[in-house]
């Protein structure tokens, strides 16, 4: 299963001349010719697009600078203008959790 034999592809080329006529199938054929080369052409004008933008996006890059390492913080001294990252100690003003 899932093989084609010739039984199915004279049964397909059957049924294409039924439906398109014996004169009209070669139209048919190199419309679909046509149709396959324009997608094909799309196909690589992307890629060459995507290319050219990978390339100018590398060369445009900005220089690194240094990054200075954080101040030393005295964490000592807990702090109370409320922000949670620098504090020593959680806070437990949340009144979301369970009642103790």
């Amino acid at each position: 299963m899932g093989r084609i034999g010739a039984t199915e592809i004279i049964i397909i080329a059957v049924l294409l001349i039924v439906i398109f006529g014996w004169k009209r199938l070669p139209d048919a054929a190199r419309s679909l010719g046509r149709s396959a080369r324009v997608f094909k052409s799309e196909v690589d004008e992307m890629k060459r697009d995507d290319e050219a933008r990978k390339s100018t996006a590398s060369t445009e890059t900005v220089p690194g600078e240094a990054i200075e390492p954080p101040s030393a913080v005295d964490r000592s001294v807990p702090t109370t203008e409320g922000n949670a990252v620098r504090e020593n100690t959680p806070r437990t003003d949340n009144q979301s959790g369970p009642v103790a």
